[in-house]
């Protein structure tokens, strides 16, 4: 189960990058595009970290037991 949420993690973290990217590309051309990906790359970085934290919570409780 671990294992399945830390891969989640790094899926946000590529959907970040990919949005970052989306960003550069797109920003001449159409801005109101790249807003778009701003949203999603500021939704996504969010997503790893609350994500990651709890995985960790989960995993120290687990740990606890």
């Amino acid at each position: 189960m671990i294992k399945i949420l830390r891969y989640t993690e790094y899926l946000y973290l590529a959907v970040f990058v990919f949005s970052l990217h989306r960003v550069y590309t797109d920003w001449t051309p159409d801005r109101s595009s790249a807003y778009l990906f701003i949203f999603f790359a500021v939704v996504s970085l969010g997503m790893f970290f609350f994500r990651r934290n709890y995985r960790k919570r989960f995993q120290k409780r687990k740990n606890q037991q």
